[in-house]
């Protein structure tokens, strides 16, 4: 995975001849969907069941690769806001090379559901660099469940991303990849094994306390987590508090959900010292993007537009103690 090159024209053919012909953006949901729904999985491509990793790898098309990360809720509350991610997510290859942010990054989609109803509670893609990433997203399935307990298995992906992923920017050059959790709900009160078991499939015994998962993914990750308007409880104070205490600045709640891959870059560009924030709205708006780039500097107002702030964010996690923190 991870070799070629991301072409804006290709992606703006597809998305074109899609259209034209009358085919879904996401092509597996509306296959899956039309089947019952005791037979419904992720596509195999997406399925973490007993993956042992998930790699981002140097090529020599990518010398220099930086994973990215991005899974984001499909359950019922998120209402159309993956749909409208999805029609941007696939350009943010291209914006962050054109601007220079990063010479070499490698994007990884996936979709978080709820572990205790859902029956595709996880979905977790490859590392691509060129347009097999729009497919990827493509066959994310949006289930379209949750539990109705305003909360989600969000710490079910960060142990995913925590334990089965391995990038040469960590073990080559001990330098953190980027996670975005995009999510309108709270994180369950634990882990608990039996969802690690059935997903994944790792042999757990206990369960695990959220926090230490995202404790332990900090070490290698700068973590992120987007609350994007037009998703339920994107006004709930409580959901801000409840990823404040988790991530500290690195919580960011978008105005408009259409700016995810804008807001996305900015965070990359300041958090790798390319640019300041100030810097990053200006060459939002000279790629088109006046309207995204307003939505963006309101979602990192929070953060500050120093790196250096960015770099502190994660100090509520810590960076010592166990990895794991059982529940009984």
């Amino acid at each position: 995975m991870g070799h070629g090159k991301w072409d804006d024209n290709a992606y703006l053919a597809a998305k074109t001849f899609r259209a034209a012909k009358g085919i879904a953006d996401f092509g597996y949901t509306a296959a899956t969907k039309g089947k019952p729904s005791r037979s419904w999985k992720a596509a195999p491509a997406l399925d973490p069941l007993g993956v042992a990793a998930r790699e981002c790898r140097d090529s020599p098309d990518h010398a220099d690769s930086t994973p990215i990360a991005v899974l984001f809720d499909v359950t019922g509350s998120m209402g159309a806001v993956p749909r409208i991610m999805q029609g941007k997510l696939g350009k943010l290859h291209g914006l962050l090379q054109r601007k220079g942010y990063l010479a070499d990054p490698q994007l990884m989609f996936g979709g978080i559901g709820d572990a205790d109803s859902d029956r595709v509670p996880l979905q977790v893609g490859q590392f691509e660099s060129d347009n097999r990433m729009d497919e990827q997203l493509r066959d994310i399935f949006l289930e379209g469940g949750g539990g109705g307990q305003k909360s989600e298995s969000y710490e079910l992906a960060a142990y995913f991303v925590a334990r089965h992923v391995v990038t040469d920017a960590w073990q080559k050059r001990g330098r953190k990849g980027y996670l975005f959790l995009i999510g309108d709900e709270l994180n369950k009160p634990r882990l608990e094994a039996r969802h690690i078991r059935r997903v994944i499939g790792d042999d757990v015994a206990q369960d695990i306390d959220p926090v230490s998962v995202y404790r332990e993914l900090a070490r290698k990750w700068n973590v992120y987590f987007i609350l994007p308007n037009q998703s339920s409880y994107y006004n709930d104070d409580a959901i801000g508090e409840h990823w404040r205490q988790v991530l500290g600045q690195n919580f960011l709640k978008l105005d408009d959900p259409g700016a995810v891959c804008e807001l996305i870059a900015a965070t990359i560009g300041v958090e790798e010292r390319v640019v300041d924030l100030d810097q990053a709205l200006v060459d939002l708006a000279d790629v088109g993007s006046v309207a995204e780039s307003r939505a963006v500097g309101k979602a990192l107002v929070s953060v500050g537009a120093s790196a250096r702030s960015l770099a502190k964010s994660a100090a509520p996690l810590g960076i010592d103690g166990p990895d794991d923190v059982v529940l009984s």
